[in-house]
């Protein structure tokens, strides 16, 4: 879920890294939960900004809401999250607070506690987020 594009930049860095850890990454913007569920994920990474009062963003507010009404059975499918964020507003990733708490109710296995990218302190989440995502492939193969 993106807004200005931050949270894209870091899905696409994202897939690349996780490929060349050997994984097969699939990266859309505004998936649908059908397409999601027709690539069959192993594990799941779930990337969204904030927005308003800590809201997700538009394009990925669909699928939040086919997942929380459609409930998939994803009971220990190993996931997380990495969230953007402005810690200089009231409600600090919420939009990755609201993913979160919904994959948990899912089933999703938390293999790392989610990342918090704040933009009040980097310009480059994107590459801020590479040693967690070299922790994450490691959980993955762990």
């Amino acid at each position: 879920g993106s807004v200005y594009g931050a949270a894209e930049d870091v899905a696409r860095v994202a897939q690349q890294v996780l490929q060349d850890g050997g994984f097969e990454a699939w990266h859309k913007p505004g998936v649908a939960l059908d397409e999601l569920l027709a690539f069959a994920p192993e594990a799941l990474l779930v990337v969204t900004s904030t927005t308003g009062m800590g809201e997700l963003p538009g394009n990925i507010q669909n699928l939040y809401y086919a997942l929380r009404d459609r409930f998939p059975a994803w009971s220990g499918l190993p996931g997380a999250v990495i969230a953007l964020g402005d810690s200089s507003y009231d409600v600090f990733c919420g939009g990755g607070e609201q993913m979160r708490e919904l994959l948990l109710e899912l089933g999703v296995r938390e293999v790392l506690p989610m990342l918090r990218l704040d933009a009040s302190e980097s310009v480059t989440p994107e590459t801020d987020a590479e040693p967690w995502l070299t922790d994450f492939i490691a959980a993955l193969h762990g």
